[in-house]
C-alpha cells in the first residue's frame, strides 16, 4: 500500500517560505492587484448583454466550480478510468437543465450534454484524465498525496471544469438574455494516450457541431493558432520459447532479445526522421525474473511529426524493424495498433475572437502568494538541475499575443479540429517554465494559481460562444477558413475498424 495523506489543496500557502525579494516588494505588488482590479470593473461596458450575463453567471458561481475543479485534482482518475470525475461533471450539467447522454462512443466515461434549440450548435471540450504517477500534494515541494498514485500534472480537473462552467454560463445567457442556438458539452475520456475524442469522432458525435471551443492550462495567457505534433501509437509483443537461463538457454528464444533489438534498431533510425519527428518508448514487458528467459516481452511506441503522413511514414519504419527483430530471434510479432491522432488544424478567426475576448476579460490576477508558491517550485528544480536559471515573472500575469508556433506535443483535439472549425485558449495555471506532466502541474493544478486560470477560462470560452451564437459574421468567417485549411482533405480516423476502446491504458 502506498502512502496516503489527506488532501491539502484548500490550505496550500501558510507556513511556506515568504522570500526577501517579495517582502521588499510586496508594496508594489499590492497596488498592481488594486489597479487591476480597478480596471477589471469597467470591461463589462464593452460586452453585449448576452455576454455580460454569461460572465456574470460565472462570477456568481465561481466557488462552485473551483469546488468541482479541486474534486476532480483529488479524484485523479487516469485515463478510461475516470468515473468520479466525469459523474460529478454530468450531474453538474444535468442539475442546471442540460440533457446529458453518458457511456457514448462504447467509453463508460464518456458523455455528450446539450441545451438549447436549433442552429448554431456551439461546442465546448471536457476532459478530465489524471497522468499515472503524477500524483502531488498542493505544496510547492515535491512530496506525493498518494505514493505512486496519479495526478493532474496536465490540469485537465481544471480543463474539464472551466468547458462545463463556461456551458453553464452560456445556458444563463440563453435563457435571460434571448441568445438562440444550442450548446454543447463533450465529456471527453484518455486524452492522455487513450485518444477518448477520436473514438468518438469516429462515431459521429461531432456532426453537425458549427465550432468547437477548447482550452488547456499552461504556463502563459493567450488564444492559440498553433499546430502540433501528429502521434501513432503501437504495442510490439514478441513471443518466444521459456527455458532455464543456465541450464538450458539454447533450448529459448528470448521476446525480451526481440524487444531491445527492436529499440536499437529504432535508435539507429532517429538520424534518418526528419528533425522535428520524435519517437519514443517503454518497456510495458521485460519478463519476471532473470532466470527464467522471458517468452513474452512487449514495447510501446509513440510515433510523432507535424503530419500525419510523415508520423505514420516513421511508422511503417518501426514494424519493418520490429519484424526484423523478430527475425533474429525467430521470435512471433503481435502488432496491437492502438490509436493515431492528428495534428491540429489552427483556426485564425476563432483564434482573433478568442484573443478579443480574453483582452476585455482580462488574465488572471496572481497575488504575493501566488508568486512565492511558483518561486518556492523553480527553486527546488533550479537545486536539482532540471533548470539553468530562475525565469522572470516566476507567473506569468500578461496576455500574450496569438501563438502561431508548432507545439511539440500531441492532442486528440487534433481530430476534432479537421471535423470541426475549433478555437484554441491557454491560460496560466502553473510557474512560468515548469514542465508540463509533472509533479510541479499538479501542485499548482490543485491550488488557488489552479482556481484562478478555471475562472478566466470558462469566462473568455463562454463570451466567445457568445459571439459564434449572435453574429453569423464570426462563424460564417471561421467556416470559411476551415473550409480553405481542409480543401482536398479527407478524414480518415486512425483507430483500426472495429477496435474497442480500453478499460485502461495500463492493461
Amino acid at each position: 500500500m502506498g502512502r496516503v495523506r489527506r488532501p491539502s489543496c484548500f490550505d496550500v500557502y501558510p507556513g511556506q517560505t515568504c522570500l526577501p525579494v517579495f517582502n521588499r516588494f510586496r508594496p508594489a505588488w499590492l497596488t498592481l492587484t488594486i489597479i487591476g482590479a480597478l480596471a477589471g470593473a469597467s470591461f463589462a461596458a464593452d460586452l453585449s448583454p448576452a455576454k455580460q450575463r454569461a460572465v456574470a453567471w460565472v462570477d456568481a458561481h465561481a466557488d462552485r466550480a473551483q469546488d468541482v475543479s479541486r474534486q476532480i485534482w483529488a479524484h485523479a482518475e487516469p485515463a478510461f478510468q475516470e468515473h468520479k470525475s466525469s459523474k460529478l461533471l454530468a450531474a453538474w450539467l444535468r442539475d442546471a437543465g442540460f440533457k446529458v447522454e453518458t457511456g457514448v462512443a462504447d467509453m463508460p466515461t464518456a458523455f455528450v450534454a446539450g441545451y438549447g434549440q436549433g442552429e448554431p450548435v456551439i461546442a465546448f471540450l471536457a476532459e478530465y484524465d489524471a497522468l499515472p504517477g503524477l500524483s502531488q500534494q498542493a505544496r510547492p515541494t515535491q512530496d506525493p498525496l498518494v505514493v505512486g498514485g496519479s495526478g493532474h500534472g496536465c490540469g485537465h480537473n481544471l480543463l474539464g471544469t472551466a468547458s462545463v462552467a463556461a456551458a453553464l454560463a452560456v445556458k444563463a445567457a440563453i435563457d435571460e438574455a434571448g441568445l438562440s442556438g444550442t450548446i454543447r458539452v463533450y465529456g471527453t475520456p484518455a486524452e492522455e494516450g487513450g485518444s477518448g475524442k477520436v473514438y468518438m469522432a469516429r462515431a459521429g458525435l461531432f456532426d453537425g457541431v458549427a465550432a468547437v471551443l477548447s482550452w488547456h492550462p499552461g504556463t502563459a495567457t493567450h488564444a492559440s493558432a498553433n499546430s502540433n505534433l501528429a502521434v501513432k501509437r503501437a504495442r510490439f509483443r514478441f513471443h518466444g520459447l521459456s527455458a532455464h537461463a543456465a541450464g538450458a538457454p539454447h533450448k529459448a528464444r528470448s521476446a525480451l532479445d526481440a524487444v531491445e533489438l527492436m529499440n536499437v534498431g529504432t535508435n539507429f533510425l532517429r538520424e534518418h526522421v526528419p528533425s522535428n519527428g520524435r519517437i519514443h518508448y517503454v518497456i510495458t514487458d521485460g519478463g519476471r525474473r532473470p532466470n527464467v528467459v522471458p517468452d513474452r516481452a512487449e514495447v510501446w511506441y509513440y510515433a510523432r511529426a507535424p503530419k500525419m503522413a510523415v508520423a505514420q511514414g516513421i511508422y511503417t519504419r518501426l514494424v519493418e524493424i520490429a519484424r526484423g527483430a523478430a527475425l533474429m530471434t525467430r521470435t512471433r510479432l503481435e502488432i496491437h495498433s492502438e490509436t493515431g491522432t492528428y495534428e491540429l488544424l489552427p483556426n485564425r478567426p476563432l483564434a482573433e475572437l478568442i484573443d478579443a475576448n480574453l483582452r476585455r476579460i482580462g488574465p488572471p490576477k496572481f497575488d504575493g502568494r501566488d508568486r512565492r508558491f511558483a518561486r518556492s517550485i523553480l527553486a527546488s528544480l533550479v537545486e536539482a538541475d532540471v533548470l539553468g536559471a530562475m525565469p522572470a515573472p516566476v507567473l506569468n500575469a500578461a496576455i500574450g499575443p496569438i501563438r502561431t508556433q508548432l507545439s511539440m506535443g500531441s492532442t486528440d483535439v487534433g481530430d476534432v479540429s479537421w471535423i470541426v472549425p475549433t478555437g484554441e485558449l491557454r491560460v496560466t495555471a502553473s510557474a512560468n517554465a515548469a514542465p508540463g506532466h509533472s509533479w510541479c502541474f499538479t501542485a499548482t493544478a490543485g491550488s488557488p494559481i489552479g482556481d484562478k486560470a478555471v475562472i478566466i477560462a470558462a469566462k473568455v470560452l463562454a463570451a466567445s460562444a457568445v459571439d459564434l451564437m449572435s453574429n453569423p459574421a464570426k462563424l460564417r468567417d471561421a467556416t470559411e477558413a476551415f473550409r480553405s485549411g481542409t480543401a482536398d482533405f479527407n478524414y480518415v480516423c486512425g483507430i483500426p475498424a472495429g477496435q474497442k476502446p480500453p478499460d485502461r491504458l495500463d492493461d
